[in-house]
């Protein structure tokens, strides 16, 4: 017992499966597999150990894999000892080894890449989310600027406000300047101004009144866009009025009257 015990924990079994015994040390395994049933059964063992190993390393066909390896091998449904004692099969059992590690190594290879690929597609989404939110962060804290500075602007004793009433195209608009004569703005509050159609923006005129001379101080861009529809443009001019039309897209260098929306006097 302990005789049998020392072959099979020699390492010698392995070897002769794989072919890599010299044909004297084959000879005396093939001889003692005839004595011992044990060693017949471990060496039995190996040899499915090494088939199962070939099943993994093509898991789509192992059934075909092993076919293929047990012709190569001349090895028959029924045999459960491998005797590999001729060079030529040695080769074979060699390169064979070789070429199921490659795979193994190739699948390793190819499932690590997959993961790297997995790994970059999630860092991108991360930069992604991370780039959207610091733009929502930003916007935030814009929006949030321009709120102090409207709340600063309705609450400042020296900002005039003239109410712009709605004409004859749009009777039920109306629309506020509040003008900074100091640093020369108005903040045009048009939330009571209907959505402009597709290809036209509201265009703001500052008036003079003796003659009757309108000067453009801008568009009201990104109109449905803009949540509070409060719009901050600069105005230079000795202004007695203000007026709102609808133009083109762009706006025009002079106003279209009968696009007139709402008009108010400086009081």
């Amino acid at each position: 017992m302990s005789e049998i015990n020392d072959i099979i924990e020699s390492g010698s079994l392995e070897l002769y499966v794989v072919g890599a015994l010299s044909e004297k040390q084959n000879a005396e395994i093939t001889a003692v597999l005839k004595q011992y049933p044990e060693i017949e059964q471990e060496v039995n063992e190996i040899e499915n150990a090494l088939l199962q190993l070939s099943a993994a390393a093509s898991p789509y066909n192992p059934e075909q894999l092993l076919d293929r390896i047990k012709a190569k091998l001349n090895i028959g449904d029924s045999t459960k000892v491998i005797p590999i004692q001729k060079e030529d099969n040695k080769t074979k059992v060699l390169m064979w080894l070789g070429w199921v590690a490659s795979i193994a190594l190739l699948i390793g290879i190819f499932s690590l890449w997959n993961k790297n690929k997995e790994l970059e597609q999630q860092i991108e989404v991360v930069a992604t989310e991370n780039k959207d939110l610091e733009t929502q962060i930003s916007e935030s804290r814009a929006s949030e600027e321009k709120t102090k500075e409207l709340l600063a602007v309705l609450r400042d004793r020296n900002i005039q406000t003239v109410e712009l009433q709605g004409q004859q195209i749009a009777p039920e608009a109306f629309a506020a300047v509040h003008w900074d004569k100091e640093n020369n703005r108005v903040y045009i509050d048009a939330k009571h101004l209907p959505t402009p159609p597709e290809g036209k923006e509201y265009q703001v005129w500052s008036l003079t009144l003796e003659p009757l001379t309108p000067t453009s101080i801008g568009l009201l861009s990104n109109f449905e866009s803009d949540e509070n529809k409060i719009f901050i443009l600069e105005n230079i001019n000795l202004s007695e009025g203000f007026g709102i039309t609808l133009e083109p897209k762009g706006g025009s260098a002079t106003p279209t009257l009968e696009q007139l929306y709402t008009l108010g006097t400086v009081g």
